[in-house]
C-alpha cells in the first residue's frame, strides 16, 4: 500500500431526541450516522415510504393491469448482476402470483449481448412474442432498444434506477425516482427495490378491483418478496437511507425466521451461512458474489432461476452451481491480480510520488467478467479512481470504473466525452461505479484523458485515505454481548457504514494464516482478544513490536460451536 491513511473521528450530530435505554456506544454510533430521533431507528414496514410518490407509478401500472387483463404475454427483461437478478425473480414471482398467464425473463449475455435492452435483444426477444416488456435494473439509457421495441409493435415499460442521460427512451412509462420531476423522498433504491414498489402498486390497483376474488386467487403478500429486496439492495451496494434500511432489516428478518425463498437459503447454505444469525455483511461478501458470479462467467439464467426455485433441493443443486462459479472466478481473478501487479510495477505505480490521481489498465488477457472485480481491489489498495479495460471482440474494449470519494465517475465519464467526441462509444453507471467501451486504439488517449480530468477534479485532501472511526471502546466494552447488540443494530452498509473503532494494544502474539492473512492475540490491561486483518500480513515489519494501532470491527466469532468477540481489523500499524 502507497497510500497514507489518516483516522478521523466521526462528528456526532446535535439536538437529538433519541431513547436513553439505547445503549451509550450505540447512541454515539447513531449520533454519528445523523439519526436524531426514534423513528430513524424504527425499520418497521409503517416507516416506508409510499408507492404513490413515484412518477409514472399510475402510468405503470396500468399498462400491467391491461397486460394482465388481457392475457398478455410479458417479458422480463433484467440486467446481469444480483441487483438485476433478484429484480428479475421478483417480477416474475408478483406477476404470476397476480395470475399473469405468460410471464418469462430474458437477461442478456454480457459477452454476446451486453448492457440493457438493446436492439440486438429485441431480436432475441421477438421469438417470445411479448406483448409487453418490462426492463428491471435498465432501460434509462435504452433510446435505441426502446425504439426497436416499439416498432416491433411491442409495449415498454422500463423500471430503473440508474442516473438517466439528457435524453430519455420513448417508453410508454418509466418508474425510476432519479428522473427528473420525481418527488420520491428516497433516491437510492437499487433496481429491486424500485420494481418492489411497482409490483405493490399494482396489487393495490388489483385489490381495489376485486382482481384477486374474481381470479380465485389468494391475494399475495408483498413481504413475501422483502428477501429477494433486501439482497439485491445489499448485493448492488446502494446507499442504506432510512427507507432501504426498512426494506433490508425487513428482508433479514423474514430470512432469520426461516421465511426466505428456497434459493436464497440454498445460497446461505452453500456459503457456510447460518440464515438464522444472517446479517446485511453475509448479503454483501457471501450470497451476492455466488449470484453475481453466473453474470461474471457465464449466463445469470442459472441464477434466477435459483432464486424462482421453490424446491430446496433443486435450489441446492443450482446453489451449488453458483459456488463452482465463485470459486473459478476466485481463481481468475487472483490470476488478474498478479498480472494487474506485474502492470502496476513497470508503471512505478507502487511508488507513492509516482501514483497519478487516476489508473487505468488494460490487458487482453484479463476477463471482461471480473475487471469490475479487479478495479476495485487495486482502488481499495491505492486509494485512487480506477477503470480496467478487458478485450470484448471487434476491436474493441470494455471498462469497469470504480471511484473514491471526491471523483462521481460517470459524470467524470460524460465530462470526458463531451471534451473528446466519439471516443467513448458508450458508458453509463453511478457515482462511484460505471462502466465504458472504447476502441482499442483509443485506450492511450482515454488513459490520459481519464487522468487530466481526476487532475482538475481531485485535490490533495481527496487523494489520502480517510478512515473514520467511531471512537475508542474500554476494555470491559468489547465483548459478545456489545459485538451481538451492533451486529443486530443495522443494517449497515453504503451509506450507513458499520461502526469502526481505534485504539493502541499490546501485541502478544502474530502469525500468518491462510498464506495472506494476519492472526493477532492483543492486550488491553488484562483483557486479550483475537484479532484478524484479511490480506494483510507483517511482511516489512520490525522483527519485535510490543503495540499496534488498529481501527477494528467489533464481531461475533464462532468456531466449533463457541462464540467470542472478535476484531476485524480495518487498518493497522506497528507502534513499537
Amino acid at each position: 500500500m502507497v497510500t497514507d491513511t489518516r483516522i478521523i473521528q466521526r462528528e456526532l450530530a446535535q439536538d437529538v431526541d433519541l431513547p436513553a435505554e439505547i445503549h451509550p456506544v450505540l447512541r454515539r454510533i447513531y449520533l454519528a450516522r445523523d439519526v436524531r430521533d426514534a423513528m430513524q431507528t424504527d425499520n418497521s414496514l409503517r416507516q416506508l415510504l409510499p408507492y404513490d410518490g413515484l412518477k409514472n407509478i399510475d402510468a405503470a401500472v396500468t399498462l400491467l393491469v391491461e397486460a394482465l387483463a388481457g392475457q398478455q404475454r410479458i417479458l422480463i427483461i433484467g440486467d446481469y448482476d444480483a441487483d438485476g437478478a433478484t429484480s428479475s425473480a421478483l417480477a416474475v414471482r408478483a406477476l404470476r402470483a397476480f395470475g399473469a398467464a405468460y410471464v418469462d425473463y430474458l437477461v442478456p449475455n454480457r459477452f454476446e449481448f451486453g448492457y440493457g435492452l438493446t436492439p440486438e435483444i429485441v431480436e432475441v426477444a421477438k421469438s417470445r412474442q411479448p406483448d409487453l416488456i418490462v426492463t428491471v435494473d435498465n432501460g434509462i439509457a435504452s433510446l435505441a432498444g426502446v425504439e426497436a421495441a416499439k416498432t416491433a409493435g411491442m409495449r415498454v415499460l422500463i423500471t430503473d434506477h440508474h442516473l438517466p442521460g439528457a435524453q430519455l427512451p420513448a417508453a410508454d412509462a418509466i418508474v425510476n425516482p432519479n428522473q427528473a420531476g420525481d418527488a420520491f423522498a428516497s433516491k437510492h433504491l437499487a433496481g429491486v427495490g424500485v420494481i418492489f414498489y411497482v409490483m405493490a402498486a399494482l396489487r393495490a390497483r388489483l385489490r381495489e378491483q376485486g382482481w384477486f376474488e374474481k381470479q380465485n386467487l389468494k391475494e399475495p403478500n408483498m413481504a413475501d418478496y422483502l428477501d429477494l429486496v433486501a439482497l439485491g439492495t445489499v448485493a448492488d451496494v446502494v446507499k442504506l437511507d432510512h427507507n432501504n434500511r426498512i426494506l433490508v432489516a425487513q428482508g433479514l428478518a423474514r430470512m432469520r425466521s426461516g421465511k426466505g425463498g428456497a434459493g436464497i437459503l440454498a445460497l446461505l447454505q452453500v456459503s457456510g451461512r447460518d440464515y438464522r444469525r444472517v446479517t446485511s455483511q453475509d448479503l454483501g461478501f457471501c450470497v451476492g458474489p455466488r449470484l453475481n458470479a453466473a453474470g461474471r462467467l457465464d449466463d445469470m439464467s442459472i441464477g434466477i432461476e435459483c432464486l424462482l426455485s421453490d424446491d430446496m433441493g433443486r435450489a441446492l443443486e443450482r446453489a451449488k452451481v453458483l459456488d463452482d462459479f465463485n470459486r473459478e472466478r476466485r481463481r481468475i481473478e487472483q490470476t488478474m491480480r498478479e498480472q494487474a501487479e506485474h502492470q502496476l510495477n513497470a508503471l512505478e505505480y507502487t511508488r507513492a510520488q509516482n501514483l497519478p490521481s487516476a489508473i487505468c489498465l488494460y490487458d487482453p488477457e484479463y476477463h471482461e467478467g471480473v475487471i469490475g472485480i479487479l478495479a476495485g481491489r487495486i482502488k481499495e489498495a491505492l486509494h485512487r479512481p480506477v477503470i480496467v479495460f478487458a478485450a470484448s471482440g471487434d476491436d474493441l474494449i470494455k471498462g469497469s470504473a470504480r471511484s473514491i470519494p471526491g471523483l462521481h465517475i460517470r459524470d467524470a465519464l460524460d465530462r470526458i466525452a463531451t471534451r473528446h467526441p466519439g471516443l467513448l462509444t458508450k458508458f453509463g453507471g453511478h457515482a462511484m461505479a460505471a462502466g465504458l467501451t472504447l476502441r482499442r486504439q483509443d485506450f492511450e488517449q482515454f488513459r490520459s484523458a481519464f487522468i487530466e480530468t481526476a487532475d482538475d477534479l481531485l485535490d490533495d485532501d481527496d487523494l489520502q485515505r480517510i478512515l473514520h472511526s467511531d471512537g475508542s471502546l474500554s476494555a470491559n466494552d468489547i465483548d459478545l454481548s456489545l459485538a451481538e447488540l451492533l451486529r443486530n443494530a443495522g443494517p449497515w452498509g453504503q451509506g450507513f457504514p458499520e461502526p469502526v473503532f481505534e485504539g493502541r494494544f499490546e501485541l502478544v502474539q502474530r502469525r500468518i494464516v491462510g498464506e495472506h492473512h494476519l492472526k493477532m492475540l492483543v492486550r488491553d490491561g488484562d483483557r486479550h482478544f483475537d484479532a484478524i486483518a484479511f490480506r494483510t500480513t507483517d511482511e516489512g515489519w520490525p522483527e519485535q513490536v510490543r503495540e499496534v494501532q488498529l481501527a477494528y470491527r467489533l464481531d461475533v466469532n464462532e468456531y466449533n460451536g463457541q462464540r467470542s468477540a472478535q476484531l476485524l481489523v480495518e487498518y493497522l500499524s506497528p507502534v513499537s
